[in-house]
């Protein structure tokens, strides 16, 4: 068997394998969703992504009360998530999409944490390089820096979260602290990687000044950062429910006067922001 055989054979495990993305990234995207997470946030709307294993997931969203689970979910409510997966078979699926990229899109791995699975992560990338396809990660950076760095050399664009500033309150709701994440951050920005950096927004967790505004300012020390992105939280992951685990809090959705003053308050570090994919204000 040839290396790059070998290479194709290389077996992730992934979620989930969404097409024709535009919230992942630059221009229209594959993202592929691998399974397994080092963080655990309470606000998670991906609740399936963060074991390792495969796990039954009930959908209440979809389900249509037919009262037949026993003979298989007909509505899709009720199904197993996370499968074994080649990077051949991955990067298969991948170039189905490749005639719609443009000179923007291309393939996002997120996750649960891509990183979590470096060998299979590394691979992918290198396939999909290979293949022609702009690459992106989605990381919450909480990683060493030696599996990190390797990873982001094979990408053309990197999106990371940094949610809270404080580092208690961040392992409060995350169950991990974020210095690692700092200096990560700092360390991705020195090797030239361009960053697209995020903070979701969740009401009475860090909806203020206090954990926006220093974390705006870290962001307008990055050299290579895209811009600066405030994600809204959004009750999504409520409709999901795992077997034998509890569900996710619900958080109520931030208002529209919050979100505006917070993206304000970054703005005025002299950073392009964005609230939901959308340019609020236009980069001076």
């Amino acid at each position: 068997m040839t290396q790059m055989k070998q290479e194709q054979e290389i077996m992730g495990m992934v979620t989930d394998i969404q097409r024709f993305s535009v919230h992942d990234g630059p221009g229209i995207r594959t993202t592929v969703f691998l399974k397994g997470c080092n963080m655990d946030c309470a606000w998670c709307h991906n609740p399936e992504t963060i074991s390792f294993e495969p796990e039954m997931i009930v959908d209440e969203s979809k389900c249509i009360g037919c009262g037949k689970c026993d003979e298989g979910c007909y509505s899709g409510a009720k199904r197993w998530v996370g499968t074994q997966k080649t990077v051949g078979q991955v990067l298969k699926e991948v170039l189905l999409d490749q005639p719609y990229y443009g000179e923007d899109g291309g393939v996002t791995i997120s996750g649960g944490e891509p990183t979590c699975q470096p060998v299979f992560t590394r691979e992918l990338l290198k396939a999909c390089k290979e293949a022609g396809i702009s690459c992106g990660v989605e990381s919450n950076l909480s990683v060493d820096w030696a599996i990190l760095k390797e990873i982001a050399s094979l990408c053309d664009v990197f999106m990371c979260d940094l949610k809270i500033w404080d580092s208690d309150l961040h392992k409060k709701y995350t169950r991990v602290g974020n210095e690692r994440i700092i200096e990560n951050l700092k360390k991705l920005d020195m090797i030239g990687i361009p960053i697209i950096l995020r903070t979701p927004i969740i009401p009475g967790i860090n909806d203020n000044a206090e954990q926006i505004k220093p974390i705006a300012q870290l962001a307008a020390t990055l050299k290579n950062l895209k811009y600066y992105e405030l994600l809204p939280y959004h009750p999504l992951g409520l409709s999901k429910k795992l077997a034998g685990k509890e569900q996710k809090p619900r958080f109520e959705k931030p208002p529209k006067e919050t979100m505006s003053a917070l993206a304000q308050l970054a703005k005025e570090q002299k950073l392009p922001v964005r609230v939901a994919s959308v340019n609020i204000f236009e980069e001076e």
